[in-house]
């Protein structure tokens, strides 16, 4: 087993108002079967390092094109 935890913060940044780029991000994590809790102002999720990786590159795509500004990662092996 290779475990790992992303944590992503998809701006711009509304409160109580996640807004399509966001839930385009949470959904890609999701899709990845990975363990997610949307959190108020990051996104975590955790899974092997592959399917983390896998999933962060169509996090990226999808939530640029629902209208993302910046996306901000943290990738950690081992958690």
């Amino acid at each position: 087993m290779n475990p790992a935890r992303v944590e992503v913060f998809v701006e711009p940044f509304r409160e109580n108002d996640p807004g399509p780029h966001v839930t385009a991000a949470v959904s890609a994590l999701e899709d990845a079967e990975l363990s997610t809790d949307m959190g108020p102002f990051a996104t975590v999720a955790t899974g092997e390092l592959d399917d983390v990786i896998g999933a962060v590159t169509v996090l990226l795509r999808s939530s640029f094109a629902a209208g993302a500004d910046a996306i901000q990662l943290r990738i950690e092996r081992g958690s």
